[in-house]
């Protein structure tokens, strides 16, 4: 065939291939918080509906003779609809040449953080990649739940941390949902600056009540009252004391991610970097663009509770 045009970088963009993708996804949710505690569901391109049980069939007991009872349950559709999110690197041609065989690792890393902590901003905040308030993507989140509990206002003689905590499984675990089932607390969500408030802390026979295991990634766990902890960036709101973690039945929520990444380069794109538009050709950049679509669902937000330190208070001692 005729030659129309010169053959460019980003005429090989497409998929990244199943041994490069993978890795991405894979090192995204060891380190989203909310990813390693919400259930992961399929989800196309159209979206995904997920039924939620509102009303359970009942069973009686019946004498001989008698008819027995007859019940019916009934459902309701949550919807989890795709949305994209899409981050941008802007490496220089000298530094590609120079380490090659590194940088796709340097971009898997960087492209996995970002998208960890912007999903996590989102499903617990509604808000956007920065912190942003209402930014976010997804009709339902977590933030939603009207439940609170403050941290690091029990003194250490009444319980301190340990007795905000088992107040919190106590919100929990007294709600129910629409069919009449009532929440479990599966596991909590905390941010990094909650750590201070956890260390150090007992429950009424000594034990801590926080107990870390060994780091994995850049993902860091334990359990709390013997519920698993994930603990990680972005779980906090952006002022860090409105709400520095979260309890929960983390069955109530589902997410998903539609296929790979879309990955694409480009030396000949333009690219805005510091509010101006630059040539990547111009300027020997090479231009890295990584695309995917995630869906959020809460059933029923009130089965979190939110653990708050508004006045950003040390545990009270005495």
């Amino acid at each position: 065939m005729a030659v129309s045009a010169a053959t460019k970088t980003s005429d090989f963009s497409g998929f990244i291939p199943a041994e490069i993708a993978s890795p991405i996804f894979e090192r995204a949710a060891r380190m989203s918080v909310v990813q390693r505690l919400v259930q992961q569901v399929p989800l196309g391109y159209n979206g995904k509906s997920i039924p939620v049980t509102t009303g359970r069939p009942s069973a009686g007991w019946v004498s001989e003779g008698n008819a027995k009872p007859a019940s019916s349950g009934s459902m309701t559709l949550k919807n989890m609809s795709p949305q994209k999110l899409a981050a941008i690197l802007v490496v220089s041609e000298e530094v590609v040449r120079a380490n090659p065989g590194s940088y796709l690792q340097v971009a898997q890393n960087s492209l996995a953080e970002a998208f960890a902590v912007a999903f996590d901003y989102a499903a617990l905040h509604d808000a956007g990649p920065d912190g942003s308030a209402g930014a976010g993507p997804f009709s339902t989140y977590i933030d939603q739940t009207t439940k609170a509990q403050e941290l690091g206002t029990v003194t250490a003689g009444n319980g301190g941390v340990y007795k905000e905590l088992v107040t919190a499984l106590s919100t929990v675990v007294s709600d129910a949902d629409a069919s009449g089932r009532r929440y479990r607390l599966t596991g909590w969500a905390l941010d990094d600056v909650a750590e201070p408030l956890l260390l150090g802390q007992v429950d009424t026979t000594g034990r801590p009540v926080f107990i870390d295991s060994p780091p994995t990634d850049t993902a860091r766990g334990g359990s709390i009252i013997g519920r698993p902890a994930a603990m990680g960036e972005g779980v906090a709101t952006a002022d860090k004391v409105s709400v520095v973690g979260y309890g929960g039945d983390w069955s109530q929520a589902a997410w998903g991610v539609v296929g790979g990444i879309n990955f694409s380069t480009s030396r000949e794109a333009a690219v805005t970097i510091n509010g101006s538009l630059v040539s990547a050709f111009e300027n020997n950049l090479v231009v890295i663009r990584a695309e995917a679509e995630y869906g959020f669902v809460v059933a029923d937000p009130e089965a979190f509770v939110k653990l708050t330190n508004a006045d950003n208070s040390p545990v009270t001692s005495s």
